[in-house]
């Protein structure tokens, strides 16, 4: 059975262009990593956990942030590595990047060298015009976007 994850993803009109908040993932493997890297707040659902709590849950331990809703459910898609992630779209105008504070998780670093290291799991965060938001997603995210735009159209 393939992994699920559960994501929201925040949006805000700004001066008549659709805006996105994405998030970096921290670490020494996505460090120089810009194109193609970002993605919405998500994160594995636990055994037998409602995926909009999930979504909820993962957002505020990525971030440090709380949102309300209304939650606009959104297709699941399947990443290439065979992941599927299911995602709520949310009007959220006032989140600010600047306020995050992710979790972290522990990392053997440098390889091989016996010791561990810690890393937030999310390292930035950014609005982006989603004409820039399509270039910076995770591949596999995108149709996340293209089903936001023609919602809200």
């Amino acid at each position: 059975m393939p992994k699920t994850s559960a994501g929201l993803l925040p949006y805000r009109n700004s001066a008549a262009t659709l805006e996105i908040f994405l998030v970096h993932p921290g670490g020494p493997f996505w460090a120089k990593k810009d194109h193609g890297a970002w993605s919405i707040p998500k994160g594995e659902l636990l055994a037998g956990e409602d995926p909009l709590a999930a979504a909820q849950r993962e957002f505020q331990e990525e971030t440090g942030l709380t949102v309300s809703g209304p939650f606009a459910p959104l297709t699941p898609v399947k990443q290439p590595g065979g992941k599927i992630v299911h995602a709520w779209a949310l009007q959220a105008p006032d989140l600010d990047p600047a306020a995050i504070r992710s979790n972290s998780f522990s990392l053997e670093w440098p390889p091989r060298s016996g010791k561990a290291r810690e890393f937030p799991e999310v390292d930035r965060a950014a609005w982006f015009p989603v004409h820039e938001a399509r270039k910076k997603i995770l591949k596999g995210q995108l149709p996340l976007l293209d089903e936001l735009q023609t919602k809200l159209r």
